[in-house]
Parts: C-alpha cells; sequence; structure tokens
C-alpha cells in the first residue's frame, strides 16, 4: 500500500480508538447521570449506531481507495466515430435489401455473411494490420519480431504461408485490440501463386492499416498493388526490410528512392527501414551471434498511427467494405438483369426474323416493324424496374429506329449479311432470307442499346443514343460473333424456310399430279 494512504489509515484508527475511549468515559457519566434507564439505554444504543458507521465508512473509504484504478473503473471499449457508423449501417441496410433481389442463393447469401462480418467489426472496434509484400520480403520474420515469440517459419522459402494468419499485438498507449495479418507472398509462380496472390490481395483490401513490406526497391509489380489499394482508400506504411544486408549508404540511397518512388499517396514519414530478422554475426573468437531484431522505427511509427489515426482508420474501412459490398451487389445484380435483357432480346430478334421472312417488306418498313421493336422495349425496362406503357415503348422504338437509319446502319447491315449468307443460301430464297436475318440483326443492336440505356438509369450518357448505337454495331459486327451469329441464323431462318419451300414445292407437284 503506498505510504500516503498507510499513514491515512493509522491517523484513521487512533482517531477512532479516541472516539472510542471518549465515547465509553462519556456514555459511562451519562448512565448513573440520568434518572431514567429507559432513556440512557436509547442514548447508548443511538451513539453505539453511530460508532458502527463511522467505523463502516471508513473502511469503505480505505477499501475502495485501495484498489488499483482500473479496478475501479473499466474504460469502455473506443466506439467508431458515430458518423461514418451511421453511414457504413445505412449501406449495410440497404445491401440486405439490394440482395432480396439476387435469384442466385449462393451469392446471396455470400453477400448476406460479409454483411454480418461487417457489422461483428463495427461493434468491435479492433484494429486490424495486414502485412503484405512478396514471399521473400520477410513478412513472417516481421511478425515474429512484433509479437516477441515464434508464430511462422522464419527463413522459409516462397509459398509457405498458404492462407491469412491472425495474432494479438498489444502497443503501450492504444487500447483497441489490434489484430495483425500474415499473408499469402505475391508474385509467386504457378496457378497455385496466383491463387494464394488473390487472397493476399483480398485481406489487403479489408486492412485498417496496411504495412507493405519490401527488400529493395519497388518494382512495377509491387507498384502496381501498392498504388490500387492506396486509390480505393488504404492507409498504407512502406516498410524496407533486411537493411542488414546494406550500408548504411546505400540503405539511406535506397529509402530515398522508395519515398520519391511513393511520393504523393505515401508520406516520407511512413517509409521506414527495419531488420526483423538479422544475419548471424561473427565474432573476432569465431563465435556466431544472433543479433535483436531492429524492428523500433517501425514500432514506433505504428504506435503513432494507430493512436492518432486509429478510430478514423476502423471508420473509413469499415465505410469502404460496406461500400465495396454494396457495389458487388449491384454489380450482381446488374449481371442477372442483363442476363434476363438478353434473353428478350434473343427471343424478340428471332420471332422478328421469322415474321419478316414469311411477308417481306420494304426496308423502311422492315425498320419499323422488326429492328424497334416496341413490346421489347417494355419488357427490357420492366426487367430493370421501368414500367412503361406501350406508347412511350413505340416513341422509344421510333426514335432509335431515326438514329439507325441516319447512321446507315440498316443498309450496312443488309450489305454485311447478305455476304455472309450468299454461300448458304439457294438463289430463290436469297431475299426473303436476308430480309429475315437482317431484322434478327436489326432488333438485336436496338435491344442492345436498349439494355445500355435502362442500365444507367434511362439515360443514354454524353454521346447520346448516337454513340450507344454505333458502339452495339460495332460490337456485334465483329467476326467471331457474325461466324455464331449466321450458323444460328441459318438454323433459325433459312432451314425452316428452306424446310418449307420444299414442302409448298411437294405440295404443288401433287396438285399438278391430281389434275392430270
Amino acid at each position: 500500500m503506498p505510504l500516503p494512504r498507510l499513514l491515512t489509515l493509522i491517523i484513521g484508527l487512533s482517531i477512532i480508538l479516541g472516539l472510542i475511549l471518549w465515547l465509553i468515559d462519556s456514555i459511562n457519566r451519562l448512565y448513573w447521570s440520568l434518572n431514567s434507564p429507559l432513556l440512557a439505554n436509547l442514548l447508548v444504543l443511538l451513539l453505539i449506531v453511530l460508532l458502527i458507521l463511522l467505523i463502516a465508512t471508513f473502511v469503505y473509504y480505505v477499501w475502495t481507495f485501495s484498489r488499483p484504478k482500473s479496478s475501479r473503473r473499466r474504460r469502455p471499449t473506443p466506439k467508431v466515430p458515430q458518423e461514418k457508423a451511421e453511414a457504413a449501417s445505412e449501406t449495410l441496410k440497404a445491401v440486405r435489401q439490394q440482395v432480396q433481389n439476387i435469384q442466385d442463393e449462393v451469392a446471396q447469401q455470400a453477400l448476406l455473411s460479409r454483411s454480418r462480418e461487417i457489422e461483428a467489426t463495427l461493434a468491435r472496434g479492433e484494429l486490424l494490420v495486414v502485412i503484405f509484400g512478396t514471399g521473400s520480403s520477410g513478412k513472417t520474420s516481421l511478425i515474429n519480431a512484433l509479437i516477441g515469440q515464434m508464430v511462422g517459419q522464419v527463413g522459409a522459402p516462397m509459398g509457405t504461408t498458404d492462407q491469412g494468419q491472425t495474432y494479438t499485438l498489444t502497443l503501450k498507449g492504444i487500447e483497441r485490440q489490434i489484430l495483425i495479418t500474415d499473408t499469402p507472398g505475391i508474385l509467386e509462380a504457378g496457378v497455385v501463386g496466383t491463387q494464394r496472390e488473390q487472397l493476399a490481395r483480398q485481406l489487403a483490401t479489408e486492412a485498417d492499416l496496411l504495412l507493405f513490406v519490401v527488400d529493395n526497391d519497388l518494382r512495377q509489380s509491387e507498384y502496381d498493388p501498392l498504388r490500387r489499394l492506396a486509390d480505393i482508400g488504404k492507409r498504407s506504411l512502406l516498410v524496407l526490410n533486411k537493411t542488414d544486408l546494406y550500408t548504411e549508404t546505400d540503405k539511406e540511397t535506397i529509402l530515398a528512392r522508395l519515398r520519391q518512388q511513393v511520393r504523393g499517396f505515401i508520406a516520407a514519414s511512413d517509409v521506414v527501414a527495419i531488420a526483423a530478422n538479422p544475419q548471424p554475426v561473427r565474432l573476432d573468437n569465431g563465435e556466431d551471434v544472433q543479433p535483436d531484431p531492429d524492428i523500433i522505427p517501425l514500432i514506433r511509427r505504428l504506435a503513432a498511427v494507430l493512436r492518432a489515426e486509429g478510430q478514423d482508420l476502423i471508420a473509413d474501412n469499415i465505410l469502404l467494405q460496406s461500400q465495396r459490398l454494396g457495389e458487388d451487389a449491384r454489380r450482381l445484380i446488374d449481371q442477372q438483369r442483363r442476363r434476363q435483357a438478353e434473353k428478350v432480346v434473343e427471343r424478340f430478334q428471332w420471332i422478328g426474323a421469322g415474321v419478316i421472312a414469311v411477308t417481306p417488306l420494304p426496308v423502311v418498313d422492315l425498320l419499323a416493324t422488326a429492328a424497334v421493336n416496341a413490346q421489347m422495349v417494355v419488357e427490357i425496362g420492366r426487367i430493370y424496374g421501368c414500367d412503361l406503357n406501350m406508347e412511350r415503348g413505340r416513341e422509344l422504338a421510333l426514335s432509335l429506329g431515326k438514329t439507325l437509319a441516319s447512321l446507315g446502319i440498316v443498309q450496312g447491315a443488309m450489305q454485311l449479311l447478305s455476304r455472309a449468307l450468299q454461300f448458304h443460301i439457294a438463289t430463290y430464297l436469297v431475299g426473303k432470307a436476308i430480309q429475315g436475318v437482317t431484322a434478327a440483326y436489326l432488333i438485336r443492336i436496338a435491344g442492345k442499346s436498349f439494355i445500355e440505356y435502362f442500365r444507367h438509369d434511362q439515360d443514354w450518357g454524353d454521346g447520346g443514343m448516337t454513340e450507344v448505337v454505333q458502339q452495339q454495331f460495332q460490337l456485334n459486327r465483329k467476326d467471331e460473333f457474325m461466324k455464331v451469329f449466321i450458323q444460328e441464323a441459318i438454323a433459325r431462318v433459312v432451314m425452316p424456310m428452306r424446310e418449307a419451300s420444299e414442302v409448298k414445292d411437294l405440295r404443288d407437284s401433287q396438285q399438278d399430279d391430281w389434275e392430270h
């Protein structure tokens, strides 16, 4: 017990003992001076109660204030800044609503699981530090030095850290729990190396703070992922390891080059030099001595950053993770809608081709009735949550039809398909077949253009409808697509026309025979 508290206890007990002696004497005299025994007994009882309360109060004081401060008042876990926490919560709520529209149950459950993990992280308020870099840069040695115990295989060849491993780190002055995660090395060869790198990159994007470890200048293959992580908002420290292998002059030269390479997205003070696992040193007597790890510069910088920016790092990362989750949900929904819309386009293109093949029309009527089918526009809009009536569908269809004509795409499509079909169609079927297949082709371009229109919230973009239609025409005239399209057109349009023609010829022949 500290000396001041011990003195307080001795003085307090002395005072209480003196009061007890005084009370005993006073009570004795008062008792015999009173003529009423009942009143005297009540007075004695009251004084005894007061004495007990005084002793109890003193004992409580000594007991309470003699305990360590940490046992008297447990500090609450620091909270994530309220504004950013609320933004993350709102984003997660919106994601859960979006997920209900995803038909792929596996993808749906994966997104829900990730949203729960983000919520749990938000509640715990832990600091996640991720070690990232090539397999030979000494990442595991760094963790060993930070933790102060062996947690991995030091000096192992590239590729031994197959998955992220997380450990707890304590730094003075930081109340939050710090989790430090080792990751597989990047830039490893083979399919397995690529898979490990994908895991490392995923873990890096989830970090509150990133320690990017190198053992020399930044190669372009290292610079690119570091810059991409900075671009999405990752706070990073660049750690030059294995400095025991360099002279002091060489070390300073490398540090200067590193700071120059990352200038603009990593501060000069965030580039630090360490030797996590120094090479043994041979003494004059021939004995090998293992030097202690030299990681004090990193620990100081790490502690300074976490103390000053810890809350914001967690908040920014949680907000980033929730936003990325929302983007993933939107991307899955967009892919789902695109697949559904493309099925609608494919259905209408072959329906239109069949109708036009049976009843050939002039080019203008071909454009109006087939290439810009209003019902197709309405159905695509419905997939994207836009309820259009037929009148609005016809307006959009007519507008796109005029664009197709003004750009010369109708005529260009007929010429393109005529050349492609000329070796596959009998002479007497050429006209009908070309018009039918051209109708299918134009419907496809129109449908694909409308998909882009609805994908972007009924906005044609800066280039307007013209640019979108031209892009779709260029995409749908590539050789690899045309080969597949022509084959399908022959199967869906030309062959049925040929069979129908043969049946008609057979009936005509039979009719002639009957007449004769």
